[in-house]
């Protein structure tokens, strides 16, 4: 580790990370900038789950705000990888080199997975999610929806969605510094199903009984990913 690395005074750490979440935030601004020449085409896509519902601009200037929210949504995922890389080369000199070997593939899995969260909000949860809300009272109402009111639900499932999937590498950091066990871990398994079914409710926009069910069967299948992640890196590690 290089000689200024660990002489560095606390003014100076402050002094990086300022400077790393500045750099973070302007290359949010700047995908979000991007992503707010082809809005269109995005609110399209994330209207397709809906099928044949008509969408309505309830107030005057909806829409623009609508798309100014929706380019700072897919500005923030565009931006995760070089998010990602500023926390990573922070944090890395004060690691062991043990940590450093892991620490980066636990951010490249971390990545992934939030990808994979947002793919499985958008062809399981959102679809399960509207299919009930569509069918309950379509006998009594007409679905007309604000364009506004539907893209907070989509966009704050999916994003709940990906930050839910990120228990497998908190688990996996956790089990790294050695603050918790693989086998204690596991015995709290009743604990997580409990957790998970809260987390389903609390991060369900709907609270829909079928969005809330697979999302929380989701949670709790990512932990126990997570725990067999733990149990190979100790035996590895050993």
């Amino acid at each position: 580790m290089p000689l200024n690395d660990v002489e560095m005074p606390l003014v100076g750490h402050l002094e990086e990370l300022r400077e790393r979440v500045l750099h973070s935030f302007i290359a949010i601004v700047i995908a979000a900038g991007t992503s707010l020449i082809f809005v269109k085409p995005l609110v399209q896509l994330l209207e397709k789950p809906a099928g044949s519902i008509r969408f309505l601009q309830v107030a005057p200037g909806e829409f623009l705000f609508v798309s100014i929210k929706v380019a700072g949504y897919a500005g923030l995922i565009a931006a995760l990888p070089y998010i990602l890389y500023q926390g990573l080369a922070f944090i890395l000199p004060g690691l062991t080199q043990r940590e450093k070997r892991l620490i980066a593939p636990a951010v490249a899995g971390s990545a992934v997975l939030f990808l994979i969260g947002l793919i499985f909000a958008w062809w399981t949860l959102i679809p399960a999610a509207l299919g009930f809300l569509i069918s309950y009272g379509a006998d009594v109402v007409e679905p007309l929806w604000s364009i506004e009111k539907y893209l907070d639900f989509v966009l704050v499932l999916m994003l709940a969605t990906g930050l839910a999937f990120q228990v497998p590498v908190l688990q996996l950091l956790l089990g790294v510094l050695g603050l918790v066990q693989w086998k204690r871990m596991l015995s709290a398994w009743r604990w997580v199903v409990m957790a998970a079914a809260l987390a389903g409710a609390v991060l369900t926009p709907s609270t829909d009984p079928i969005t809330m069910s697979l999302l929380a069967t989701a949670i709790t299948a990512l932990f126990l990913l997570g725990v067999g992640l733990v149990a190979l890196t100790d035996h590895f590690g050993q």
